[in-house]
């Protein structure tokens, strides 16, 4: 019988995770896209990369700062 090398495990590599667009970022997130660039102007929102000139955004990201507006919201009006 012929014997085979042994196959090396393979490693799953983590998923990278996907950059979307401002608009759709926004669309995704329920808010205008000012409202996205407004979030990058005021240091809450960081584009991942750039496609062009449009930025890219990670969507974690984008609803990190969804929530950290909505608590500085509601904390602003109670």
């Amino acid at each position: 019988m012929l014997s085979s090398p042994a196959m090396p495990a393979m490693t799953a590599l983590p998923a990278l995770p996907a950059l979307i667009p401002g608009p759709l970022a926004a669309e995704e997130a329920g808010v205008a896209p000012a409202t996205i660039r407004k979030w990058v102007q005021l240091g809450h929102l960081r584009a991942a990369g750039k496609a062009g000139r449009a930025q890219l955004f990670r969507l974690e990201d984008v609803f990190a700062a969804e929530r950290l507006a909505r608590r500085r919201t509601r904390t602003s009006t109670a």
